[in-house]
């Protein structure tokens, strides 16, 4: 169903739309408060994939970790699901919780961590097994970076990151109505961010995944991609150091930060 974009409020914000931007940036600041909290915790496990973490663990702390780096990024999209829920219960017509496309959004992100943890428990028990695999984990973790690097020049990361850059056009062309319709928006909104983003979660492994520093400058990245004007040359800059950093790796002039 397309909505017709003169049924939308008008853009500035309301004192509700101010409560649910405030909202969502607290709770990305309380999961940034345990991020790190966590990241202390974890300094003897760095090297492991999985930090020594198991799966119940592993998957709340990833599920924080994006509430942290993902929240603000996607804060306008969100915004722009609650100013049309906004305006159809100020005519009367039923509304639905913006919650439903939170969690939805959240599911698609939460389903790519357990994803995660059993590609990284299957490489962790590879590494355990192959002495070659151990020798050459900083090659690898080299390998990564540059394949994420390339990745940002793909035609399916300028598609998902158009999406993402335009909440409006997005909401406009995808509207359904309903709880159903609202949870179907959120997971189509986190698939195209996922496909945005992905790989950049992807070299949290070799860089470390409680590594703080790298997830607040990935998290500035994502966002600038998003939202700010110059945010599609980010990309091509980002591009540029992650397969120039990798090649330093592989090449063995510069180590990873965990390994170091």
């Amino acid at each position: 169903m397309t909505m017709n974009a003169t049924n939308a409020p008008a853009a500035p914000l309301t004192r509700e739309r101010q409560f649910l931007l405030a909202t969502l940036l607290l709770l990305a600041a309380l999961a940034w408060l345990i991020v790190i909290w966590q990241s202390r915790s974890t300094n003897g496990e760095m090297m492991s994939l999985t930090m020594g973490m198991g799966a119940p663990v592993f998957l709340g702390v990833w599920v924080v970790m994006m509430v942290a780096m993902m929240f603000p990024t996607a804060a306008p999209m969100i915004l722009c699901f609650r100013t049309i829920q906004a305006g159809k219960r100020e005519r009367g017509q039923p509304s639905t919780p913006t919650w439903v496309f939170v969690a939805a959004y959240l599911a698609v992100w939460t389903v790519f961590g357990v994803l995660a943890y059993l590609v990284a428990v299957g490489a962790q028990r590879l590494a355990d097994e192959s002495k070659w695999l151990m020798e050459h984990a900083a090659e690898i973790g080299g390998v990564v970076l540059m394949l994420a690097g390339l990745y940002q020049l793909t035609p399916l990361k300028e598609a998902c990151l158009t999406r993402c850059r335009t909440p409006l056009g997005f909401i406009m062309t995808r509207w359904q109505d309903g709880y159903g319709g609202a949870f179907r928006m959120g997971l189509s909104h986190g698939l195209y961010c996922l496909g945005c983003c992905w790989f950049l979660f992807v070299i949290l492994f070799p860089l470390g995944v409680m590594n703080v520093v790298v997830m607040a400058l990935l998290t500035a990245l994502i966002f600038a991609e998003k939202s700010l004007t110059w945010g599609r040359t980010l990309t091509f800059v980002s591009a540029t150091i992650l397969v120039g950093y990798g090649l330093l790796v592989t090449l063995d002039l510069v180590a990873l930060p965990g390994m170091m």
